[in-house]
């Protein structure tokens, strides 16, 4: 009987240790990857200064945009938030001021999910800015399950991420060709891998979830960055698009609780912070290396390669095509 005893302890024993050290091995992989993730993230070390010149951000009162504003206001650049929620533009444009001693800040009223919006803010860009220097494509924003419709008709993920900046670059484009040499620098995603864009519902309505349409819209930006650079060749205005990493910057803050606990866990343990998020965009709209690089795609820093279908010009045209046609252009409007 004591054997009996002797042998089920044992075997608890056993088990306990087994449970202890597959946890424990769990935790240091853990730990590994988010060290590597940490130390293999890029980083923008380009010291270059951006006295004089006029950089407009989409999306800068959060995230990656606002960490984006306020190191180019601190290398003396004139900076223009291009945001929704003006309450919380103006109370962050303070903190940029107060930290970079840059008064050179303005913001403007820019909902991308709005055509109407759109032409507002780029008419009072005309109007105002004699020139602009880099225009940064950052604002985005994603949904869960249920899609929702823009006031022009159009799937609201799609109109903000694509055809809002689409819309925007042809509007400002004249002036961003006086001003040359003049960047675009668009934020597209990694993610893009996890889609296709499909030619015949470009206007994706009543998509389930909705969540997957973040990722086509960051496939469209791919399209549109890359026949963008093709149709301003030899205008000194370049154009370059990114992935950010994956970034804690609160874009998934429309999923429903609980379903967001998983996500904040790995958000919070595994993904950039904003400010290490930021660093490519930085380093595309400022640095020497990429001044005549144009067309290209980049990851931490560094020039990154893309899927075949990325690559299909023959699709990239088609969708330009009928963006023209979905942001209404008229033959008025700036051509490119």
């Amino acid at each position: 009987m004591g054997f009996i005893f002797g042998w089920l302890s044992t075997e608890h024993y056993v088990r306990d240790i087994f449970l202890m050290t597959s946890v424990a091995a769990i935790v240091a992989t853990l730990m590994s990857i988010r060290f590597y993730l940490r130390i293999t993230a890029g980083r923008c070390f380009t010291e270059t200064k951006m006295e004089g010149k006029t950089v407009i951000i989409t999306g800068a009162n959060s995230g990656i945009g606002k960490e984006t504003a306020k190191d180019l206001a601190g290398r003396g650049a004139r900076i223009i938030m291009a945001c929704r929620n003006l309450e919380t533009a103006n109370a962050v444009k303070d903190e940029i001021v107060k930290e970079t001693k840059n008064n050179k800040i303005l913001v403007k009223k820019l909902d991308l999910g709005s055509q109407k919006s759109v032409r507002e803010f780029a008419a009072d860009i005309v109007k105002t800015e004699p020139k602009i220097d880099v225009l940064i494509h950052n604002a985005g924003m994603a949904l869960a399950f249920r899609g929702q419709t823009s006031e022009d008709g159009v799937e609201l993920t799609m109109a903000t991420n694509h055809y809002g900046p689409f819309l925007l670059t042809h509007l400002l484009i004249d002036v961003l060709k006086k001003s040359a040499p003049a960047r675009i620098v668009i934020v597209a995603s990694e993610l893009y891998r996890l889609s296709s864009v499909n030619l015949a519902k470009l206007n994706p309505i009543g998509t389930f979830p909705a969540a997957y349409l973040y990722y086509v819209s960051k496939f469209a930006n791919i399209y549109f960055a890359r026949e963008l650079a093709k149709r301003l060749e030899g205008t000194k205005v370049t154009v370059n698009f990114l992935h950010p990493g994956m970034i804690d910057s609160g874009i998934w803050r429309n999923v429903p609780f609980p379903l967001n606990l998983p996500m904040m866990a790995i958000t919070k343990g595994f993904f950039k912070t904003t400010k290490a998020g930021a660093q490519t965009t930085i380093y595309l709209a400022t640095s020497n290396e990429v001044a005549n690089v144009s067309g290209k795609y980049f990851m931490d820093c560094k020039e990154a390669t893309l899927n075949a279908a990325a690559l299909d010009e023959e699709k990239g045209l088609k969708i330009w095509e009928e963006s023209v046609k979905i942001v209404k252009l008229t033959p008025q409007d700036p051509k490119i």
